[in-house]
């Protein structure tokens, strides 16, 4: 095997190795979300109260921007993986 090829399944294993750390981290993140924004009856308070109706636009945009954090950095986990094997393979 020449090096262009040790150099590919070197980059399949590092693209392999941040889609199972981003899987692993899937559920950390989701308890993290849930927690801040007190959909589950936890021990720990949060002034984030997003189901109730009569909280302000601020807080009701800060609930959504929180809920929307575990899709971005999972989903930028999944991007970052994506660009590594597309950066070997197209170049």
């Amino acid at each position: 095997m020449d090096k262009s090829g040790q150099t590919i399944f070197f980059t399949f294993m590092l693209a392999l190795t941040v889609i199972v750390v981003a899987l692993a981290l899937a559920f950390p993140v989701k308890e993290a979300v849930d927690n801040a924004t007190n959909y589950t009856n936890s021990s720990t308070v949060s002034n984030l109260d997003c189901n109730n109706s009569s909280i302000s636009n601020f807080d009701k945009g800060a609930c959504i921007v929180t809920d929307m954090s575990m899709f971005y950095f999972i989903g930028g986990l999944i991007f970052l993986a994506g660009t590594i094997l597309a950066a070997k393979v197209l170049l």
